[in-house]
């Protein structure tokens, strides 16, 4: 099992990652929500804005204070994907 550092001190297993999107969305900001209320949202921001959110496999979402941009290549994405498109 590999640990990744999510900003801060935070850490989780690189494996078990399905989803890392921005929360600026109406969708994305509905699904924290809802992992808020059934208990399965962990936040790993330590105080700071939510700049990222992390869907995991075992349906827990995490907050993280670090962007995408950040993010992507310590689980070995080319942060270049995850440009806009036109």
């Amino acid at each position: 099992m590999e640990l990744v550092s999510i900003g801060y001190g935070g850490m989780i297993a690189a494996g078990r990652l399905v989803a890392l999107v921005s929360p600026d969305s109406a969708p994305v900001k509905r699904m924290v929500s809802e992992a808020r209320d059934r208990s399965m949202l962990i936040d790993a921001t330590f105080g700071r804005k939510t700049a990222a959110v992390l869907v995991m496999d075992s349906d827990h979402v995490v907050l993280s204070g670090l962007p995408p941009e950040k993010l992507a290549p310590r689980f070995g994405v080319d942060p270049t994907v995850l440009e806009e498109d036109s």
